[in-house]
């Protein structure tokens, strides 16, 4: 990718993760999502919506009291009143967000283009009056005209702007035009730094972040597990994890606590974590093939771009119908029993024919239990 960039990463679990359909995090569990990502070295994490009332106000002073590292902000409508809220909590930055696609701005707060921009100017200038650390958040942007997205970023600018948040808020691009955008987005206004908010409709989050990175953005919004509305975010875990291997950006961000964040913000959603999800799956690197297994066994880089430790996980080799001589053996290494690869041998057929009738792979007790069968018929 070029020379290193600095990259920032910020999290928005606590506001878009639990926007999520069906999701509530009590206040005990925001504290302790937040302490886990603090930990890690996340730079930013979005905390929640103080205009939505007391109790939420309540958990954002509960984050502020905390004194973290990462920077805490909150998420506000471009009104006065809600950027009044978040100072209240305590809060020193802020997003500002505004409806900038044509289709939202007639459809869904039935304004014009000239609104918007005065309420840009205002409500703006009114949080940098107060001294706050603001990011205007662009609603919808991937649809909005690339005009209006300039003559937004301009004033945002002039008026002292920190960045802007460039929102697919649809997930509607794919990577090749996230690229485009941003990059054209950059060139036009290259005083003020562009962070990219995408969605997973799509299935392009994750590559669509990557992708605002290479067009010139320097901050990119996540969340765990991709946690958000509809499909979700841009998931903290890939998004990490993408940078340092794909692109050669290593965000200073502690990966071996990504398993532990994960799981926890799995619970505390109740939305569990896949055993194959990327990066952070329980069975990510599980081999049961027979020349995976055998590649694995012989050099992890034969088919492990990083290694399950790096991420917090472990290694497992699984017993079942497509397994090898030195996947068998290394099965019963597991669990503790040592075979010779003779051994395994005569094993196999019993190994792949039991996962057949299982449909699945073989657990430690069917394991053993083959493994006594066979000392019982020699034994005969």
């Amino acid at each position: 990718m070029g020379e290193q960039k600095k990259v920032f990463i910020g999290d928005t679990t606590l506001r878009d993760g639990e926007q999520t359909a069906g999701v509530v995090f009590s206040a005990r569990e925001k504290i302790a999502i937040a302490r886990h990502l603090d930990d890690m070295g996340v730079h930013e994490l979005e905390c929640g919506i103080p205009a939505m009332g007391e109790e939420e106000r309540q958990s954002i002073r509960a984050l502020v009291d905390l004194g973290l590292s990462a920077r805490l902000i909150t998420w506000n409508r471009a009104v006065i009143t809600d950027i009044e809220a978040s100072i209240a909590c305590g809060i020193e930055a802020v997003d500002i967000s505004l409806s900038v696609s044509d289709i939202m701005i007639e459809h869904k707060i039935n304004k014009s283009r000239g609104w918007v921009r005065e309420q840009l100017k205002r409500a703006l200038g009114f949080a940098k009056a107060k001294g706050l650390y603001v990011c205007v958040g662009g609603e919808d942007a991937s649809r909005a005209d690339g005009d209006f997205l300039v003559e937004l970023m301009r004033i945002a600018h002039d008026s002292g702007a920190d960045r802007f948040r460039f929102c697919d808020t649809l997930g509607i691009l794919d990577p090749f035009a996230m690229y485009e955008k941003v990059a054209r987005l950059k060139a036009a206004v290259p005083e003020l730094e562009i962070e990219v908010h995408t969605h997973n409709d799509l299935g392009l989050a994750t590559a669509n972040a990557l992708a605002g990175v290479r067009g010139g953005a320097r901050y990119i919004s996540t969340t765990v597990n991709g946690l958000g509305e509809r499909a979700g975010n841009a998931a903290l875990e890939e998004v990490v994890m993408a940078l340092k291997i794909a692109c050669g950006i290593d965000v200073g961000i502690d990966t071996r606590r990504l398993r532990a964040v994960s799981k926890l913000v799995g619970r505390a959603s109740k939305r569990e974590v896949p055993a194959w999800k990327a990066v952070v799956g329980e069975r990510v690197f599980a081999h049961e093939s027979g020349l995976h297994a055998d590649g694995v066994l012989k050099d992890p880089r034969n088919y492990e771009v990083f290694t399950p430790e790096e991420v917090g996980l472990t290694r497992h080799i699984v017993a079942g119908k497509h397994s090898g001589t030195n996947g068998i053996v290394e099965s019963y290494r597991q669990i503790g029993i040592p075979i010779s690869r003779d051994e395994a041998q005569e094993l196999m057929e019993l190994v792949r024919s039991t996962a057949q009738r299982l449909k699945g792979p073989l657990a430690p007790k069917d394991l053993l239990q083959l493994h006594r069968a066979r000392t019982v018929s020699l034994a005969a």
